[in-house]
């Protein structure tokens, strides 16, 4: 029988080559790894931030850089009952308010001493709910427990957190994201004291603090040795008088983050819209850089020579 025109016409030649079913596993396989990899470099890689140098020249705002004239106190890894309250008095003393980052965990287990902070006018931001280091990806459980712990904070003090800081200061993408989904604004620092270290020491702290503080700077601190040397929470709680006078007489004023300048994160994450073609506003009116601000030591000699 004749073959019609719409018939296809046999096209001869060679085949190409059929990997054997061991070949395709082995490339199956092989790719695995590849995408391991990848998953894990877009999980780590924006927890490079925790660099000091690049995130004051990079991420100023995420480095806490707020108004010139001002400087935000921080405290991480509380509450604790033993130590707490001693910074509490403290802070009255020098009639200093500051921001604690505290875990939910501790929240739960101490609330008396939460809700005594809260009570004395500090801000309580959340921590995280342990103090754990996030090497491998787990978006879920990151916005599982970060919302747990905001949750925990505003339960007990009836006032909900505005800002998150995570342990370590790994600002890793499932944690950037939980943050965002509880309506929480991530704020790392700009000068720390080192305080955690068995050999710290108030002399320490203060120098350590001071080399990098700038007026709109966010000074971390410790207020327990939950995850560090056993008591080194007395070298930041002896240096407190020093640094809070030493500032002062640069001419900057110290307090929370909520005075520092800077917009927490709407309600829920949600990002804002421009309304009848009318832009929002900046999320924070803040310096672009912290390059452009003196140094604690230079505003003091000025101040000094002023006076």
């Amino acid at each position: 029988m004749s073959r019609t025109s719409h018939e296809p016409v046999p096209v001869s030649g060679p085949r190409a080559p059929v990997p054997p079913p061991s070949v395709r596993r082995a490339a199956a396989l092989a790719a695995v790894p590849l995408a391991v990899t990848a998953a894990a470099g877009a999980h780590i890689v924006p927890a490079a931030t925790w660099l000091p140098g690049l995130r004051r020249r990079c991420f100023p705002r995420l480095a806490g850089i707020g108004r010139p004239g001002h400087v935000a106190l921080t405290f991480d890894d509380g509450p604790d009952p033993l130590s707490t309250p001693l910074f509490l008095e403290a802070l009255d003393e020098l009639m200093v308010r500051a921001t604690f980052f505290v875990l939910g965990e501790s929240v739960l287990r101490h609330p008396e001493v939460a809700r005594e902070t809260a009570r004395r006018g500090h801000e309580l931001a959340v921590h995280g709910w342990t103090h754990d280091r996030p090497w491998l990806p787990a978006p879920a459980r990151d916005a599982r427990e970060v919302a747990r712990a905001a949750e925990a904070v505003a339960e007990v003090t009836g006032r909900r957190p505005r800002w998150y800081r995570p342990p370590y200061g790994i600002l890793t993408s499932g944690r950037w994201a939980a943050a965002r989904r509880a309506g929480l604004r991530p704020v790392l620092w700009s000068a720390w004291g080192r305080d955690w270290t068995a050999d710290a020491t108030a002399d320490s702290v203060r120098a350590t603090v001071e080399a990098d503080l700038r007026g709109g700077g966010t000074v971390l601190l410790h207020d327990t040795d939950r995850a560090a040397a056993p008591d080194c929470w007395k070298a930041p709680l002896e240096a407190l008088p020093a640094l809070v006078t030493d500032c002062r007489r640069a001419g900057l004023t110290v307090g929370p983050l909520a005075d520092h300048g800077l917009r927490a994160a709407p309600s829920g994450g949600v990002r804002r819209r421009a309304v009848g073609g009318v832009r929002p506003r900046a999320e924070e009116d803040v310096p672009a850089s912290p390059t452009a601000l003196p140094s604690l030591h230079s505003q003091g000699q000025h101040a000094r020579s002023a006076g």
